[in-house]
């Protein structure tokens, strides 16, 4: 069976909503040092690998949505396609404070092998369906970790993250906020957009209606888990875009 490194889910879906996870996978492909980046189980499953629970909110949204859904299938330290090609943390060395072995003495030509074989047809396929429509809205998912090594504790349970285009993001922030047992964050843990990133690439330079949202990952552990903040987001979205007319 030939190896894909992207999912495309419920791609006859026609609704406006596209759903991406840019970190859904902490498969590293065999052609990639043997299938190893030399690290330990317990490193590929950490965040610095993927993120952990975000596949199983965007098959859910997507589901509840009627969206299409992509999503990668090679770790994040195989290369990052949340990252520019051009950005230094597309290829990531050193993460939270872990060496990552078989990226220590990648050359170019590893590079964009990579990039090739990876990245650029993953690209290609978020090209693809968001292009279905003329009237797409991009959500991309995300989860974060509540604490990174020798920092504090994050506090928050999801954040909104926007850059350059905020039309569906601020209108998300007050309907989260209005939720009482919910601790909000406006781009955190990360800020905004970076160039080239997906949200860039794929939906404000195209001009398309975005956010990115990002959920702590202990709160996203179990399918049930996973599916719970599924069925919670679903109709917030949906709503928020109905009042916001976009």
């Amino acid at each position: 069976m030939t190896y894909l490194p992207f999912h495309v889910l419920g791609e006859e879906r026609d609704s406006r909503w596209l759903i991406t996870c840019d970190h859904a996978s902490n498969t590293v492909p065999p052609d990639v040092n043997g299938g190893s980046l030399g690290l330990p189980a317990e490193d590929m499953a950490r965040h610095i690998a993927w993120d952990p629970g975000a596949a199983g909110v965007s098959i859910g949204l997507g589901e509840l949505l009627g969206a299409p859904v992509v999503m990668s299938d090679f770790s994040r330290l195989v290369i990052d396609p949340n990252r520019g090609e051009d950005d230094p943390t597309v290829l990531m060395k050193l993460y939270d404070g872990t060496i990552i072995p078989a990226n220590r003495h990648v050359d170019d030509a590893e590079k964009e092998r990579r990039l090739n074989a990876y990245y650029r047809p993953y690209h290609g396929a978020v090209a693809r369906m968001a292009a279905r429509r003329d009237d797409t809205v991009y959500v991309a998912i995300h989860s974060f970790t509540r604490q990174l090594r020798g920092r504090e504790p994050r506090p928050w349970h999801i954040g909104v993250l926007y850059g350059k285009d905020d039309r569906f993001a601020q209108p998300l922030l007050r309907r989260l906020h209005a939720e009482p047992d919910l601790c909000v964050g406006e781009n955190e843990p990360y800020g905004g957009h970076l160039d080239g990133d997906s949200v860039d690439r794929h939906a404000i330079r195209p001009g398309r209606v975005n956010v990115l949202v990002e959920l702590r990952n202990d709160l996203i552990r179990t399918d049930a888990q996973q599916w719970a903040w599924a069925e919670r987001l679903a109709p917030i979205l949906e709503e928020v875009l109905d009042a916001a007319q976009l």
